[in-house]
């Protein structure tokens, strides 16, 4: 059971990727087909740490640091695929999957991701709970990622809560700095991988 702070909240924002969908590792064997084809490397502590990071940005970021010249939106549209692809596999977080169940009804929910809102919308579908979310706020409906507080920003706004009200559950530190840049509480959702 994830343990939740203390308070009387009035919404729940979630982090999609590795917080409501166990798809990290999904997530980096999408990535290493694709980015294998371009001799890219891409170490998986790297793509842990920049978890939460729109997939676009992480492209750019590596053509800089390596010296290539990956076209972005091609790379970015076959990684989706690819993603697309193994999502069957995708199990969801047991602690998290629980809040989801024991709040639907009562608080509104929004999914606040770095992901594209195709890859976000295929991760709840393939849990059967995309029906949950009154709200995605996805890669493209904001101008800074996180850890930027804009994106959990946006989704309070558009569930009419206010920020303090707001309690995000997070796997990544980025994240977590982005949740309390907004002034909203947070719980870490441990990775399955971290045991």
């Amino acid at each position: 059971m994830l343990p939740l702070p203390t308070g009387e909240f009035q919404a729940y924002l979630f982090d999609c990727d590795g917080t409501i969908v166990d798809s990290m590792p999904l997530h980096y064997t999408a990535w290493r087909q694709t980015l294998d084809e371009w001799s890219c490397p891409f170490p998986e502590e790297v793509f842990y740490a920049w978890a939460g990071r729109p997939t676009a940005d992480i492209v750019a970021e590596l053509n800089e640091q390596h010296g290539l010249d990956m076209p972005v939106e091609a790379v970015v549209a076959d990684r989706e695929a690819r993603f697309q692809r193994l999502l069957p596999q995708a199990t969801g977080i047991p602690g998290v999957l629980h809040h989801i169940d024991d709040a639907h009804g009562r608080i509104p929910f929004a999914v606040v991701s770095g992901s594209t809102r195709d890859a976000v919308t295929a991760s709840l579908d393939a849990l059967g709970i995309l029906d949950r979310f009154d709200v995605l706020v996805c890669a493209g409906d904001y101008t800074r990622a996180k850890p930027d507080p804009e994106p959990f920003l946006r989704a309070a706004e558009l569930l009419g809560v206010p920020p303090g009200a707001c309690l995000v559950f997070e796997d990544a530190d980025l994240g977590i700095e982005a949740a309390t840049a907004a002034g909203m509480a947070a719980v870490r959702v441990p990775q399955p991988r971290q045991g």
